[in-house]
């Protein structure tokens, strides 16, 4: 909600002290600025990043309008990692096998079904369950991996966010590319043009910049810092699922191990330790 109300508080600000200058909102309407701009941003975006980037963007786009994160999403990571660490330690970690392989026929999974939705997730705490099963690992050589994996993934996830600082760090210039051809239509209609006509293209050719300069700074530039922050948020819960199964390798029990994940989380949507010890107690 409070990004929704963050645009239009830009659009009713610029465009309302617009208007209230005695401006006209036709004036604005400049389709072919809009298209040299629009059109150079998406072609540089296409250049800079993978194929599959534009729609992976837009889908993280789409969800900034409403995180996941929150107070219940942290209390079923953390249910899920106690439930299956009880197992593993009350009938061993064999017994944890057939949820760790196939996690979606799993019926303790599925008491978890966001996090089970979340397929990455889902299979980074399969992976390692797996690999604490072999028994093989010392918990300060998992630790490791654990931190060599987690350094890959924040890369990852950060790639959405610095996609779209690169469009938003380049708006003004393409503002001024289409303030530029602008210019140049208008002295090329110098000689048979009326002073109405070169107005409106000197007019539009000022719009050109004006549109470059406002969605960098307006949108996509908060879009690129509201990705940034997710892409922290999303760490953190893998960096709280760590927490717990390094504990849990180290020999703390599982209501023990989950207290470690949850103090790694951030502290607006953590659950208090009452609020996580009757969840697991409900278990």
């Amino acid at each position: 909600m409070a990004k929704i109300i963050g645009i239009i508080v830009v659009f009713a600000s610029v465009l309302g002290g617009y208007v209230l200058s005695h401006g006209k909102i036709g004036a604005l309407i400049q389709p072919f600025e809009v298209l040299i701009i629009g059109g150079a941003a998406f072609g540089a975006f296409q250049q800079a990043n993978p194929g599959y980037m534009t729609m992976h963007v837009i889908k993280k786009s789409l969800g900034m309008f409403g995180s996941r994160f929150s107070h219940t999403f942290y209390l079923e990571v953390l249910g899920l990692i106690y439930e299956i660490l009880n197992k593993s330690r009350r009938e061993g970690m064999m017994a944890i096998e057939a949820d760790v392989e196939d996690a979606a026929a799993s019926p303790i999974f599925a008491k978890y079904p966001t996090v089970l939705k979340d397929e990455r997730m889902t299979a980074f705490i399969c992976d390692y369950l797996r690999i604490m099963s072999s028994g093989n690992m010392a918990p300060h050589e998992l630790e490791g991996l654990f931190d060599m994996e987690l350094f890959n993934l924040k890369e990852e996830l950060e790639h959405p966010s610095h996609a779209v600082t690169g469009i938003a760090d380049g708006m003004p210039g393409f503002g001024i590319v289409a303030a530029v051809l602008g210019i140049v239509v208008t002295m090329a209609s110098l000689g048979e043009g009326d002073q109405a006509a070169i107005g409106q293209h000197v007019g539009a050719a000022l719009v050109g910049t004006f549109f470059g300069i406002l969605a960098a700074y307006g949108f996509f530039g908060p879009l690129a810092t509201s990705l940034a922050h997710d892409a922290k948020e999303e760490l953190n819960v893998y960096e709280s699922i760590k927490a717990s199964l390094v504990a849990s390798a180290s020999g703390m029990p599982p209501s023990l191990a989950v207290e470690f994940g949850r103090k790694v989380l951030y502290p607006k949507h953590r659950p208090s330790f009452s609020e996580l010890e009757q969840v697991v107690r409900g278990r």
